[in-house]
């Protein structure tokens, strides 16, 4: 899941840069609720902690592969595949923006979407894969202790 999510991720930005110039372009409206918009977010989500200064590419990348070194641990010890494969988003996706950084000192992020007046921060693929290996974990956290409805109940010893 982490290769799957890093290649989709790094052809997307490659696409979105090179073959259909988006930072030319700037705003290309896709869908009535979706825009391909082109942000170089110097920060973490939502554009926190952005920064010029050349130390924040280094300290926000070794962060950010800290995270990853932390989520291999925890990979090795799953014992469920949804973990397992949220894990592997996520940290696909964390190696995804760390490559940006390295090669652009900001994040390549391109999907906009809005609709009724609201309006979604922009994104890429990398963000989106965080998010929903992240919801998936916090989901698994929520419903691990509860007890499945087709295993047979606990029958105490004798």
């Amino acid at each position: 899941m982490a290769l799957a999510t890093l290649a989709a991720d790094q052809a997307s930005k490659w696409w979105v840069l090179e073959v259909f110039d988006l930072p030319g372009r700037a705003s290309v409206s896709v869908l009535p609720v979706l825009n391909l918009t082109m942000v170089w977010n110097r920060g973490v989500t939502f554009g926190l902690l952005s920064s010029d200064a050349a130390w924040s590419t280094a300290v926000l990348s070794a962060v950010a592969l800290a995270v990853v070194v932390a989520l291999g641990v925890w990979l090795r010890r799953a014992e469920r595949l949804g973990v397992a494969l949220a894990l592997g988003a996520v940290a696909g996706g964390a190696v995804g923006n760390v490559i940006d950084r390295l090669r652009f000192g900001a994040v390549v992020d391109f999907i906009h979407a809005h609709a009724w007046g609201w309006s979604w921060y922009v994104f890429n693929l990398a963000d989106a894969a965080i998010v929903c290996g992240v919801g998936v974990l916090l989901l698994d956290s929520l419903l691990a202790g509860r007890p499945r409805r087709d295993a047979p109940p606990d029958i105490p010893a004798p």
